[in-house]
């Protein structure tokens, strides 16, 4: 993360399992973002993590250490219940991947060079059309239309190489899929970089998106897992279960911190 992101995470932050999110409300977090492209040295990456990714934190710490590095932007009602734990208040927005990046799109007037990798062909392809006819003065370029950071990771940096690129947008839904745009992607293949997880999927129509009364009421993972078999529906329960415990853990660790620093 280049000097000017930290600065803006240290000074607009809340920490969720000791982690920095960052806590901007929509606009100003487009306008900063916007000004990160303009910056003519370093590189920031962005993580748009959710109770799942903050919950994988807990065991991964090789997985911590990226997002540690990453400029963390919140993704929905797990992590305001979090924050209202933590910090009596839920974060100023919720800045899911699949409404912030098209939103961001729209937002650089200048035009760049936006490169996508990932998720599968079908989703690359209708999301390099979907944001062509968005934001037609940006040029977007297909870098890759799968993501195997094994077999085929050693192409997608080459291809890289190749590109002048101001954005990075990678289909990343895993740990191990962000540990590896860490380890690969370097400064100068691209100014930001953008982990978005299901962004493509979402975007391209292949993944079932929740109601719009539904995503608004924060209860978009609850309406999905009712569209899932039981057996998934119970995994996600329990994680969610798993991650409110973890929560309330936090806060109660972090209330005693904070006295035991007053006296």
């Amino acid at each position: 993360m280049n000097l000017i992101a930290n600065f803006a995470v240290l000074s607009s932050r809340r920490a969720i399992f000791d982690l920095p999110v960052c806590d901007l409300g929509w606009d100003d977090a487009l306008v900063f973002i916007n000004e990160l492209l303009s910056i003519p040295v370093g590189q920031t990456s962005i993580s748009f993590v959710n109770a799942r990714n903050m919950l994988t934190t807990l065991r991964d710490s090789e997985y911590r250490a990226v997002l540690a590095q990453n400029l963390l932007l919140p993704d929905g009602p797990g992590l305001d219940i979090a924050s209202k734990v933590a910090h009596g208040s839920p974060f100023p927005a919720s800045l899911k991947a699949a409404d912030f990046v098209p939103a961001l799109l729209t937002f650089m007037e200048m035009p760049r060079r936006i490169g996508l990798v990932g998720s599968t062909p079908e989703a690359v392809r209708k999301t390099a059309l979907a944001f062509r006819r968005h934001a037609p003065w940006h040029e977007f370029i297909v870098i890759s239309d799968s993501f195997d950071e094994a077999e085929g990771g050693s192409t997608i940096v080459k291809e890289i190489d190749q590109q002048r690129l101001d954005l990075l947008i990678v289909g990343a839904t895993t740990p191990s899929q962000q540990k590896w745009v860490h380890r690969n992607i370097r400064a100068d293949h691209a100014r930001l970089v953008l982990a978005v997880g299901d962004l493509f999927a979402d975007v391209a129509g292949t993944a079932r998106r929740s109601p719009t009364i539904v995503r608004r009421l924060g209860l978009e993972r609850a309406y999905r897992r009712t569209q899932k078999p039981a057996r998934l529906g119970l995994q996600y329960s329990l994680g969610f279960a798993a991650f409110l415990y973890y929560v309330l853990q936090y806060g109660r660790s972090r209330r005693k911190r904070i006295l035991s620093r007053s006296r």
